[in-house]
């Protein structure tokens, strides 16, 4: 394959939780042209998974799409630098009150590779133990409780729409249920 050359990054936007930037690039056939990128710090989600299998969610409102949306918890990465296992266990306990020390890697998604850099790595959680939620200032977090059937169905119904929850509940469907 031949390469694309990045020349120039202008950051046109600095936000809280992104940045926003114009990238210059040479294309294989020496085209130069502009590309939309947003930089994101990274970020982390976790399936909390009962002891009796079912799955802890939560329903957050999303100014995005100016309505509340059935999730699996997550949450930006504290720095750069920070485990993303770390950022996902600290997720679990803030968004619903339980804490794990049995907590498997799933995968990792990135939501819209054609224009962010943004990472998530998804995790499970098992051996759930409770703890005290503590929610960022700008949470409103409800939390239900549904078995993977169930949420395969909102799913297919699109009820549940969020794409790295989409992506992980599938992925945890079929590693950890199909071959019961």
């Amino acid at each position: 394959m031949k390469e694309f050359n990045r020349i120039n990054r202008e950051i046109v936007y600095k936000g809280a939780i992104i940045d926003f930037c114009k990238d210059t690039i040479i294309t294989p056939k020496n085209h130069t042209v502009k590309w939309d990128l947003i930089k994101h710090k990274g970020a982390a989600a976790i399936i909390p998974v009962t002891n009796d299998g079912r799955i802890i969610m939560v329903r957050q409102w999303r100014n995005a799409v100016d309505k509340f949306s059935l999730e699996i918890p997550a949450g930006g990465l504290d720095g750069a630098n920070e485990p993303t296992k770390v950022c996902a266990a600290r997720e679990l306990e803030e968004e619903t009150g339980y804490t794990s020390e049995k907590i498997e890697f799933l995968q990792t998604l990135i939501p819209a590779i054609a224009y962010s850099q943004e990472k998530i790595d998804v995790y499970v959680a098992f051996d759930l133990k409770e703890s005290q939620q503590n929610f960022d200032e700008d949470e409103d977090i409800t939390l239900e409780i549904y078995s993977v059937e169930e949420l395969l169905e909102k799913i297919m119904k699109n009820e549940i729409n969020d794409a790295k929850t989409v992506s992980a509940i599938l992925t945890y469907y079929n590693k950890y249920c199909c071959n019961k």
